[in-house]
């Protein structure tokens, strides 16, 4: 299949389609987050499009990523929004996240970002990436656990067009799997088209009840601000994802400061409309994986779709009752595809596992991020760097 480039345009009856099949991936775990929390599902798509969008401008359109509901700070926003009722302060600590991204944006513009390839070789990005699939599996699983019959059909029906799909059908497998599971698990009585009839009576509704709700609480700022790390490291993954798919070092062109700038700017925007903090989503880099199509255009297209589906309340409902099922089967594939990448970036790097160092390094890193559930990549990479920085080089000594 012909790789499509960053910068290449399709015509609009291919791209329109691409750019659906990558809202539809997102979807599923961007309203999730806020039915979690207690936020809204409406606004959170609004704010990943509005997030998105102004991540492809500070990116200048080099990076086909798209920005959603992180899950990172479900635990925060449980006890303020859902616990405490206390929706000001809550975004008051979403803000925090925004402001530390920029506070990171301004050290890596004065320490550049070139240490980053020297602090994180081959062997601790490449594991790091792996286990960010791997790590998601389980909610993969999870999804599935709804309705095996429903979720294996669909990754079926993925598999199938991803290998003998013929033309246009081949590079949106995803879009075509979630539609014929969507159609069984109607067929199977598991859809409630009474609501999606309902919405009609409605049909435009604002995305967002609360603009610009903020309430000084330290406590808040305290509980959402570190966090920003996590999704920090969840970006520098993303990005060595995307660049060993794309062919590209995103890490140095536009650069890792213009992608921890432009999710700053995107969660402090979310913040305004009572959206919760945003981060580059796995399940597109996925998408860009199996279909081989990286335009950004595309990611372009999904915003706009996005932000229109938000205040579209049929289509709204429509995406809502998909069968989680359905989205569990696909991105058991999504994710399997992202921990896949992962291994490729060490095969193309000839990392030589001869070696201990690199040996321990990847085992710590395999270990501690699919063995700790909560934050595991976050503390599998930093394990990985540490033990990296400290494990000296071995030399090529024959032994006699």
């Amino acid at each position: 299949m012909k790789e499509v480039q960053i910068h290449e345009r399709l015509p609009l009856t291919r791209a329109i389609p691409l750019g659906i099949q990558h809202l539809f991936a997102m979807t599923g775990a961007t309203i999730l987050v806020p039915i979690l929390t207690g936020l809204s599902p409406g606004t959170a798509l609004f704010c990943s499009g509005i997030g998105t969008i102004i991540f492809l401008l500070l990116t200048r359109s080099r990076i086909p990523a798209y920005l959603g509901s992180s899950f990172a700070f479900i635990g925060a926003l449980t006890v303020f929004v859902k616990d405490q009722q206390n929706l000001a302060s809550a975004m008051t600590g979403v803000l925090s996240v925004g402001i530390a991204y920029i506070l990171i944006y301004i050290i890596l513009i004065i320490f550049g970002t070139k240490w980053i390839n020297k602090l994180i070789p081959p062997v601790v990005s490449g594991s790091v990436v792996a286990i960010i699939g791997l790590s998601l599996t389980p909610v993969a699983m999870s999804m599935a656990s709804q309705n095996w019959i429903v979720a294996i059909f669909t990754l079926v029906v993925a598999i199938i067009i991803s290998i003998y799909g013929k033309g246009f059908s081949k590079v949106i497998p995803i879009l075509i799997a979630i539609v014929a599971g969507y159609i069984l698990a109607w067929v199977m009585g598991l859809v409630d088209t009474t609501k999606i009839i309902a919405s009609f009576s409605t049909p435009v509704v604002i995305p967002f009840n609360n603009f610009g709700t903020y309430n000084l609480d330290w406590t808040a700022i305290i509980a959402f601000a570190p966090l920003a790390l996590i999704t920090m490291i969840e970006d520098l993954g993303h990005m060595m994802i995307l660049g060993n798919i794309t062919h590209t070092d995103p890490i140095e062109n536009p650069g890792f400061n213009k992608v921890i700038l432009g999710n700053g700017l995107a969660t402090g925007a979310a913040s305004l409309f009572g959206g919760v903090p945003l981060t580059t989503y796995a399940e597109n880099i996925g998408v860009l994986a199996i279909t081989k199509v990286y335009s950004t255009f595309n990611l372009w297209i999904a915003a706009i779709c996005a932000i229109i589906l938000s205040a579209f309340n049929p289509l709204q409902v429509l995406i809502m009752s998909i069968p989680t099922a359905a989205m569990g089967g696909v991105v058991i594939l999504l994710f399997g595809m992202i921990g896949a990448a992962g291994l490729r970036t060490m095969v193309d790097a000839k990392v030589d596992f001869s070696k201990n160092k690199n040996l321990i390094i990847a085992s710590v890193i395999f270990a501690v991020g699919i063995g700790l559930s909560n934050h595991g990549v976050m503390y599998a990479t930093i394990a990985g760097i540490f033990l990296n920085l400290i494990l000296k080089d071995e030399k090529n000594e024959e032994i006699n």
